[in-house]
């Protein structure tokens, strides 16, 4: 930026600097700016066409020399990276290549600062779609409005060289959404592996803090959540470990290393099938304090007696320090987190007003017809605030020849989600000899519960002809 178009900088919010800036230029752009430096995004072209530092894989090279200067950037077209198909394949480097952005700039944000606090890890795209455990699509699909806060994947504070790796894997089966964080590969049978997942500033307030999570791993892998706090006044500082068997099953000399442990709650199979994704639930009251950091902790199942003594212990500690330490295969899912201090009811089917409009239907072949419509619901009475998205299916009605009177009601199909009160069904196939269709609306909640599908309210279409 310079005298020439300072005068349009100085009526507009910002100035959108070209790719082919040199060296110099964020400098003395920065000084005509003034305080108004943020102002100004000096961009960046991925695609590395005349842009300094060539884009790409060293777009690196510009971030670096604005963050010394303290200027904004704009970054052009990372779709680069899968409209080029780098290797080895498109979430590996997509993951690489928003890496380098994060070490050249580091973490500039905590969020969020006030509970419920929910991340399913979700990018807003994916292979298949779950809910609440069970896989309701298993088509690729793409819907931005699904994304949901990301985790760091911070595993520096781990004190030597560890062979597990951690990743947002979008190929696995998931909890929620189309994604889960996958921890594997080898750990010795009395250490603990950890990485950190979020930097928060989390007032816990009066109230019992109720937290869950879901976990699919295999038989002796034990995936575990650890809370950092700090107390109002910053004069304590504490850690929190939830896990399933509590002490039971974490190494003996592991067992200082956390301030407080508690046993999770297990819930297998409530609203789970197909991979085994073990539901946790458990509470934290912690009044006059903070929530600063949620890590996952990766341990091998110990079958110790929590209950030992104290002189028991001891003699385990030693038994271990002159045994020989073995390498077992780890492998464990994390599915989502939710953390919320109340659990409020879900509106009543009835609380709510659902129509179709716009409906119309088009006849294909063999009586086969397809309907597009506009879905739109709103409550009688009361707030939507608390409610975060809203899962659509479909249910499809068929009538018996023989007795018309009798229905046959065809499983849920699983159609789409929104954050808005509508949706738009586009052309969805209906076969010969249904009579009607259901839409569903699963209300969903900021904390991640989904209404059941039973209690969801519903609008039926009757179809034509």
């Amino acid at each position: 930026m310079n005298k020439n178009n300072k005068p349009f900088f100085d009526l507009c919010d910002g100035i959108f600097i070209n790719y082919t800036w040199k060296a110099s230029y964020p400098e003395l752009s920065a000084a005509v700016a003034g305080d108004r430096k943020f102002d100004v995004y000096m961009g960046i072209d991925v695609f590395g066409r005349n842009t300094y530092g060539g884009g790409q894989w060293k777009a690196n090279v510009a971030l670096d020399l604005l963050k010394k200067v303290d200027i904004s950037a704009a970054i052009f077209a990372p779709g680069w990276v899968y409209e080029t198909k780098q290797p080895p394949d498109f979430q590996t480097a997509q993951n690489r290549w928003w890496g380098l952005v994060e070490n050249s700039w580091g973490i500039l944000k905590r969020y969020p600062k006030a509970l419920p606090f929910y991340s399913n890890f979700d990018q807003g795209h994916g292979y298949h779609f779950s809910v609440e455990g069970v896989k309701v699509a298993d088509v690729p699909w793409n819907n931005i409005s699904c994304q949901s806060i990301q985790p760091i994947l911070d595993i520096s504070m781990n004190s030597v060289q560890t062979p597990i790796e951690v990743q947002l894997n979008f190929k696995n089966e998931s909890y929620s959404g189309g994604g889960s964080i996958t921890f594997s590969g080898s750990l010795n049978d009395n250490a603990i592996f950890k990485a950190r997942l979020f930097l928060l500033e989390l007032p816990l307030g009066n109230l019992p803090v109720h937290i869950s999570y879901s976990v699919s791993s295999e038989e002796n892998s034990v995936l575990a959540l650890l809370f950092r706090l700090s107390s109002d006044d910053n004069r304590e500082r504490m850690s929190i470990l939830l896990a399933a068997g509590g002490l039971s099953f974490l190494p003996a000399n592991l067992l200082n290393e956390f301030d407080q442990i508690t046993a999770t709650l297990v819930i297998e199979g409530k609203h789970t099938t197909g991979p085994g994704w073990i539901l946790h639930e458990g509470s934290i009251e912690m009044p006059g304090h903070t929530l600063t950091e949620i890590c996952a902790v990766c341990y091998m199942k110990s079958e110790q007696d929590s209950n030992q003594s104290a002189q028991d212990n001891g003699q385990h500690l030693k038994k271990c320090s002159t045994a020989v330490v073995s390498s077992s295969t780890f492998y464990a899912s994390l599915g989502h987190i939710s953390i919320e201090t109340s659990q409020n009811d879900f509106p009543d089917a009835v609380s709510w007003m659902v129509s179709c409009e716009n409906v119309s239907w088009t006849t294909v072949s063999d009586g086969t017809k397809t309907v597009s419509t506009k879905i739109t619901w709103t409550l009688k009475t009361g707030s939507t605030s608390s409610l975060m998205w809203y899962n659509i299916f479909v249910e499809k009605v068929a009538k018996k020849d023989d007795d018309s009177s009798i229905t046959v009601t065809y499983a849920e199909d699983f159609l789409g989600l929104t954050r808005l009160g509508c949706y738009y069904v586009s052309d969805l196939k209906v076969p010969a000899g249904i009579a009607a269709l259901k839409f569903i609306i699963q209300v969903c909640r900021l904390d991640g519960a989904c209404q059941k599908l039973d209690a969801s309210p519903r609008f039926e279409l009757a179809v034509e002809g």
